[in-house]
């Protein structure tokens, strides 16, 4: 018997796992990211159950396999050994059941004591329409139980219902349940809900045994400060620092701090374990960049705190025809640190094994002009960046770095010192639509030095800032053959370059 056949799989799951086996192999491995994760086939959105279980790290995500647009929600699976070499495994859940009959939204995984890798996850039923014409979704909170690669319902599903939720939360809005371990042995979960009255929250509930849930109290609060619906919690301690991360639909701008649409947050604060409350004490974006939503982390064996996130845009999905046979990427996994109140994110080392080919050109001195460097190309690349004022006493007007660059399209990442604003610009990349092209970042510099690190793929690039400090994601569109990357100055400009090529 091999592995997961003992599970009794539903006409509508063995349907989704034959389907994908039969399309995937009709993508060209050329037509994909090179090291990102893309959908096996069909729609990919937020990641769910990042875990690591039997010597593997698992990473689902939500999954429309028929459709390269959003549908009816199944879970896809793929795992990892070093977060750069992922692995497709079948379709690991389809809306099959009563509670989840119209999908199986975003959740999380552990593992149980005696073994088994449980699913804590949505299921949504529609009922009826809002007076918007919106459907309205029932959600609910239930469980799967498997072996790493096929997984069985709880038969008393749901575990959490809308009889559960606080006075004002919305059983049409009560979604990916965070599922952990606490240290003395029973379990929490933190899951996102919304208010009539103050918007996103979110709710901590208990467990002794991780299948009968109680609701402790409102853990979190959005006051109707950072957008409206909160979604996808997590909860962690790292570097002796309480993190709760989320993200945040209908977004008003705060500055350059937070951006028009659906984005990312972070908070810092203390908590109380006696009474299990958390005390906010700061909060600031994750990405500064267009495409970056709904993360995940995961805590290593080696003890790294690593987060991934789907790389892609809500108001820019849904643009693309409906013979696209694949769509939606995640981020890098990034490894994360908390440094002089910021929390900073770094690349996941594992990447460097797929650096070949470095090129290193140091002190170029660039006046008022654009140039091109030996060696200095390639759409799948790994560069470093040093810039700095050539003369600290007049400061130049602005540098920029271009790549997927031919000579009709570019993507491009600028930086001003007069104003300390770094942009990310993919107006030139091929885009026929009035789309999200910019995004700004407020960043520290000395006096013109800034760091830069730039990774590109085939259809993203990820702007990493003073080793960590912001991040900027965007992806593009332009032909794979466009690889030409260039260096430009408004002004007197030094700058050290290290670049490799991915292989």
């Amino acid at each position: 018997m091999e592995k997961g056949d003992e599970f009794r799989l539903s006409a509508e799951l063995i349907k989704a796992r034959e389907y994908e086996c039969e399309k995937e192999v009709l993508i060209r491995p050329e037509d994909r990211p090179y090291y990102h994760l893309s959908s096996r086939v069909g729609w990919m959105n937020d990641p769910n159950g990042f875990s690591w279980y039997n010597g593997q790290y698992h990473l689902f995500y939500q999954y429309h396999p028929y459709d390269s647009h959003w549908g009816p929600m199944h879970w896809g699976h793929a795992v990892t050994e070093d977060f750069i070499h992922w692995e497709y495994l079948p379709c690991a859940m389809a809306p099959d059941t009563v509670p989840d009959a119209d999908g199986c939204f975003s959740g999380s995984a552990i593992t149980l004591p005696d073994g088994r890798h449980m699913l804590m996850y949505t299921g949504v039923v529609k009922d009826g329409e809002d007076p918007f014409g919106f459907t309205k979704l029932v959600q609910t909170q239930n469980l799967a139980f498997g072996d790493g690669i096929s997984y069985e319902k709880y038969s008393r599903n749901p575990v959490l219902t809308g009889k559960d939720l606080p006075e004002g939360g919305s059983l049409f809005a009560f979604r990916d349940p965070r599922i952990w371990k606490a240290e003395d042995g029973t379990y929490r979960a933190l899951a996102a809900n919304d208010n009539e009255d103050s918007g996103g929250q979110m709710l901590l509930f208990r467990s002794d045994d991780a299948l009968h849930w109680t609701f402790v109290k409102t853990f979190a609060r959005n006051n109707n400060r950072i957008g409206k619906m909160w979604e996808c919690p997590d909860f962690f301690n790292l570097d002796g620092q309480y993190v709760l991360i989320g993200s945040s639909q209908d977004m008003l701008p705060k500055e350059l701090e937070y951006h028009n649409g659906n984005g990312t947050f972070y908070m810092f604060g203390d908590y109380d374990p006696e009474t299990e409350t958390f005390y906010e004490r700061s909060n600031h974006a994750i990405d500064y960049g267009i495409d970056f939503y709904a993360p995940q982390t995961l805590l290593t064996p080696d003890g790294r705190r690593i987060m991934i996130g789907w790389m892609q845009n809500w108001d820019t999905c849904n643009l693309h025809v409906k013979s696209t046979p694949w769509f939606g990427q995640m981020s890098i996994p990034r490894e994360l640190h908390v440094r002089n109140g910021i929390l900073y994110q770094t690349p996941v080392k594992e990447l460097n094994m797929l650096r070949k080919t470095e090129m290193v050109h140091e002190n170029i001195l660039i006046e008022d002009r654009g140039i091109t460097l030996p060696g200095v190309f390639g759409r799948t690349a790994d560069m470093e960046l040093m810039i700095e004022a050539a003369d600290p006493e007049r400061m130049f007007q602005k540098f920029a770095v271009r790549f997927a660059e031919n000579e009709e399209h570019h993507t491009g990442v600028s930086f001003r010192p007069h104003e300390s604003i770094l942009k990310i610009d993919r107006k030139f990349s091929g885009s026929r639509r009035a789309i999200i092209h910019q995004r700004r970042a407020l960043v520290r510099h000395d006096r013109g030095k800034i760091k830069l690190h730039l990774l590109i793929d085939r259809f993203s690039v990820e702007v990493f800032v003073n080793d960590g400090e912001k991040v900027l994601s965007a992806t593009i569109n332009t032909d794979p053959r466009a690889d030409g990357i260039s260096f430009h100055a408004d002004g007197s400009v030094r700058i050290s370059v290290r670049h490799c090529h991915l292989k």
